[in-house]
Parts: structure tokens; sequence; C-alpha cells
């Protein structure tokens, strides 16, 4: 038998990597390339300090709007998170579309030291934990940097290895299945695959190809530099403003993958899950049941 330890760092494709032997917990198959697992810790640090001070630069404009304008003259806000006055007490109030919110402790207004101080997050929600904005860009424009270097990575190595077409590239079958797959992940109910399930490669696609490009381009065209030499970027997102609020849900869309993501993987065999992101092998089903 072959040297599995040696095997995990293969930088070759899974398909020309046999699986072990089955047994009574199924088979070991090389389910993720070094290139792929690489780049999937690269992103999850590079998002978890793009998120944090994402927020921190939010809070000098804690304010969402929809087009070119912005400010208190205008009656374009879809957002804004602030703090008031009531009864001679600080209170948070965050608008969402005309809904007011009292969010106190939580947005607007939160405990520092035990004191109610107008601030739009927690300490523990941004990076740095108290107000630097100047730190905040730094550390996102360098891990935004961080980001697109490894989704070009990525997307070099996918393509060089035949991970996309292989792997994410989804068939006309895989498509009528997603609806069955759907129900199946709705009910808890996981078969370990050798490969991604449907739904699965579905998440990936949007995610790699829809998501993260239009997260980097909004951010882009917040930038006043690079506004000067691709001004049509402006008229691409219609304003600098609509840009910052795409970007806003954008963000919002990440976490709320991430919170099923880890959802599933907590579901699905955590242990399985993390080795085969680590080490690359995966423990699927000896056969896998076809309805």
């Amino acid at each position: 038998m072959r040297n599995k330890a040696s095997l995990t760092l293969d930088p070759r494709t899974p398909e020309r990597i046999p699986p072990s032997p089955p047994d009574g917990r199924g088979r070991l198959v090389y389910r993720q390339s070094v290139w792929t697992r690489l780049t999937h810790w690269a992103w999850a640090v590079a998002l978890f300090f793009l998120l944090l001070s994402g927020l921190q630069i939010f809070m000098a404009r804690p304010d969402l709007y929809i087009g070119r304008q912005s400010g208190f003259d205008f009656d374009n806000a879809i957002l804004s998170i602030s703090a008031e006055v009531e009864d001679g007490a600080l209170v948070g109030v965050t608008d969402v579309f005309g809904w007011r919110f009292e969010t106190t402790g939580y947005l607007g207004v939160v405990d520092e030291g035990g004191v109610p101080a107008p601030k739009t997050f927690p300490g523990w929600m941004t990076i740095p934990s108290g107000r630097d904005l100047a730190t905040g860009r730094v550390v996102h424009l360098f891990f935004a940097w961080v980001l697109l270097a490894t989704l070009a990575v990525w997307l070099v190595a996918s393509l060089a290895n035949r991970h996309i077409r292989r792997d994410l590239a989804l068939s006309r079958d895989e498509l009528r299945r997603i609806p069955r797959e759907v129900t199946s992940h709705a009910r808890l109910s996981f078969r370990r695959e050798p490969r991604y399930n449907p739904l699965q490669k579905l998440t990936y696609l949007a995610i790699l190809f829809l998501v993260l490009p239009l997260m980097v381009l909004t951010g882009l065209t917040m930038s006043p530099g690079v506004n000067a030499w691709a001004p049509w970027m402006l008229d691409l997102f219609g304003g600098r403003q609509t840009a910052r609020t795409l970007h806003f849900l954008l963000m919002l869309a990440l976490l709320a993958f991430f919170v099923v993501h880890m959802f599933m993987v907590v579901f699905a065999g955590s242990v399985n899950e993390m080795r085969s992101m680590i080490t690359g092998w995966f423990r699927a089903d000896t056969e896998i049941p076809h309805d």
C-alpha cells in the first residue's frame, strides 16, 4: 500500500491518487488538492479581517444609500444606525427602509466599561476595537489584496489541474438533482459522496464567480483613485453610494454563507470534513445510493 502521508501533500489532481480499500467506515478518497486547501484557509483568514476592519470603516458613516448622492438633504437612505437621547437616556436606533428599531446594547449605543456609549458596533465586532478609521483602512486594504491574490492563484491552479471542470461544473443530471438535494439537506440527511454534491457546486460557483468578484469590484468603485482611471465603474454600479450599499449586502451574503457552511460541516461530520480540508483525505460511503 502507498504511504498515505506522502500523498497528502501531493499537488497532483485527486483523480490521479487512488482511494484506500473500503472498510466498514467507508473508503478514504483524496478529495481536496493542496491548492484548494491553501487558498481555502487563506480566504478564511482574509475574510475574517476584512469583515471586522470593514465594520470599523463603516462606523465612520453608519448609513447606506442608493444613488449618487448622500447626506441629510437627501431621502435615499435604506439603513441608518444612530444614537438618540430619549427621556435623558442614550438609545440606539436602527432605521431600515423607514422601519425604526431600538437596538440599544447592540447597535448605535453599546456598553463601554459599564457605561452606555454612542458607538455603532461593540468593540469585539471591529478591528481595531476602538474608533480608529486609519488603522481599519490599512488592515482592510492589506487583506483585500490578499484575497485578490489568492483568488488569482486559485483560478490559475484550478484551471491547470482541472478542478473547476472536474469538481465544480454541473452536468444536466446534477441540475435536475438540485431540488432533491435541497430536500435532503433540509432534513439534515447527508451522503458522504467522493465529490461535491450539486447543491455544493452551485453554492461554490456563486460565491467564487459572482459574490467575491462583485465584492472586489464594488470595493474598488469606492476608491477615488480607481474612479480617476476607471470612471466607468461608477456608471456600472450606479454611483459610489450604491456601490457601498452593494458591498455591504455582499458582506451579509458571505456572512450568511459562512453560518450555513459551518452548520453543514457540523451536521455532515465535522471530523471528516475538517480532515479533508487539512490533509485532503475524505471518508466517503463505499456505495453512493441514488434515488
